[in-house]
């Protein structure tokens, strides 16, 4: 697997449902299965994208133009992240600055804009409700019967094994979820391997098949992103718990240090790599 690196990249996830040449085909089939309807490739579709470059926090996020909608997506291979809320706030703020006139907030009648729909769908491995909503007011510190401002996000559990109703009703949607159960099954199996084997075998049992046929090595190369991503994450993380230590804050520095090398051990990274990173001993590692 290939050192981690912060240039953006789109996941499996973001091609999929947002920029390959299906996209917007495997898009309406998730929007027909979220809303009951039979919107066809007839449709008036505009992708809204961000510049991943400067707003890494959006780069796993699909946002459309649909309906007088802005629908907004984003996909959880990890834990559920609790503030999606007010991510998904301030990511609105810069798709409405987008595609708004800004003389518009000025005008003397009322500016009518699309109606914003924010999703999440998750399919880590940590047990999860099937279904749940996140809202904005749920992280204000004084509790409010009526808040003056509001986000509801809906986070749909899309393993396979919780058997979703979407994915009944959202082909796409089913068989990428097969494909990252696949994916992970046989990385757990062979973690030089598994994403050529987990291909291999969704092509075979005509999982994705065309799309993976097409595009094989572009999705090869999406994998090892996301997943070096992740350790990423995890390397910012004790990142800024260095920056604090040295102002004083030292508290949990050591266990963090232990927390990134367990995940990046989990990853296979080389022992080599996880030291200098870490700054743990070799030692120090190989206890873990």
């Amino acid at each position: 697997m290939s050192k981690h690196n912060r240039r953006y990249k789109d996941s499996v996830f973001v091609d999929f449902f947002g920029e390959d040449k299906n996209a917007k085909s495997n898009f309406l089939s998730l929007y027909n299965a979220l809303h009951d309807t039979y919107l066809d490739a007839s449709t008036e579709l505009e992708a809204l994208r961000i510049e991943q470059v400067m707003y890494m926090a959006f780069r796993n996020d699909i946002a459309y133009l649909i309906d007088g909608k802005i629908i907004a997506l984003s996909e959880h291979q990890s834990t559920i992240n609790a503030n999606m809320p007010l991510r998904f706030l301030q990511y609105a703020a810069r798709l409405y600055e987008r595609i708004q006139n800004p003389r518009d907030r000025y005008l003397k009648y009322l500016k009518k804009i699309p109606t914003p729909e924010f999703y999440v769908f998750y399919n880590g491995e940590e047990d999860y409700p099937e279904s749940t909503t996140l809202r904005l007011s749920d992280a204000f510190m004084t509790v409010s019967e009526k808040p003056v401002l509001e986000l509801v996000v809906s986070v749909t559990n899309i393993n396979y094994n919780k058997g979703s109703r979407i994915l009944h009703t959202c082909k796409p949607l089913k068989e990428y979820t097969l494909f990252v159960e696949a994916v992970r099954r046989h990385l757990q199996l062979d973690s030089e391997n598994g994403f050529k084997n987990a291909i291999k075998e969704c092509i075979q049992n005509d999982i994705l098949r065309e799309y993976l046929l097409r595009k094989s090595k572009e999705v090869m190369n999406m994998l090892i992103a996301e997943y070096d991503y992740d350790v990423d994450i995890a390397v910012q993380r004790e990142e800024e718990r260095e920056i604090a230590l040295q102002e004083g804050i030292s508290e949990g520095s050591y266990q963090a240090k232990l927390e990134t090398a367990k995940t990046m051990l989990a990853m296979r990274y080389p022992l080599e790599d996880i030291c200098k990173i870490t700054g743990l001993t070799k030692a120090e590692v190989e206890q873990l």
